[in-house]
């Protein structure tokens, strides 16, 4: 009896280690993803789950203030059915990122269903921003930072890069601001990818008052202690590849 309880229990183990490397933001075991910058003075704000009205247009005015580029992964369906706040962030000089078309957990889709996710989403905002004609380096974030092997190989078989982060603010749910940059100033340090939204998921009108007004906390702390705030796209240059 005490050998298959030992190895129901290494069974269990591995099944709960591999989980936790799906989801570990900077884990490299399912494959090589971008996280942070070899440039000490960088930082790069990236938000999630974009375009939402009015956050995202509340959260351009706040960028344009300080003359700082950040990086939207934008959800393929809000960007179908918003495109007019896409097109604004790409006229803002912002990097865009591919998130997916409805947000799914890709650790647990099959190879078939995160092509088609990513290319829905690709069409999306290729729809959205017409006029755009350098797309720069292509940029994919998996919804929640869920992934496996399978899902980094259709990813960059898409011609894309997989980007993750090393700075979780936690503003996906009912905060406020101050708590929101608590959890940045904590974690901050050169060379960060800094996880922050925009919008929800689910649906567009989700509040995230406390994203943009974070957001200019973040940006007066460290530009006055001499930090430039760059998209991924910039980092990924300075970094020499993915």
């Amino acid at each position: 009896m005490l050998i298959p309880a030992i190895l129901g229990g290494a069974v269990a183990g591995a099944a709960v280690f591999s989980g936790v490397h799906a989801y570990m933001p900077t884990s490299q075991l399912y494959g090589r993803t971008f996280t942070h910058s070899r440039d000490t003075r960088q930082l790069a704000l990236t938000y999630d789950d974009g375009p939402n009205d009015p956050h995202t247009l509340h959260l351009l005015d706040v960028l344009a203030e300080f003359d700082v580029k950040a990086t939207f992964f934008i959800i393929g369906k809000h960007a179908a059915a918003r495109p007019d706040i896409v097109e604004r962030v790409a006229a803002a000089g912002h990097a865009i990122g591919n998130h997916t078309y409805t947000h799914p957990h890709l650790s647990i889709c099959s190879v078939k269903k995160t092509r088609k996710e990513i290319a829905d989403c690709a069409k999306a905002i290729a729809d959205a921003t017409p006029s755009r004609n350098d797309k720069g380096i292509g940029l994919f974030r998996c919804p929640f930072g869920a992934r496996r092997p399978a899902t980094l190989k259709t990813v960059r078989e898409a011609g894309l890069v997989p980007i993750q982060w090393d700075v979780t603010c936690f503003d996906w749910k009912k905060t406020t601001a101050e708590r929101v940059a608590g959890h940045a100033q904590r974690q901050m340090h050169g060379g960060g990818v800094i996880l922050l939204h925009d919008g929800g998921d689910k649906s567009m009108g989700i509040d995230r008052a406390h994203t943009v007004q974070a957001t200019r906390t973040i940006l007066q702390r460290y530009t006055r202690e001499g930090f430039r705030f760059v998209t991924v796209s910039e980092m990924i240059a300075a970094s020499d590849g993915a």
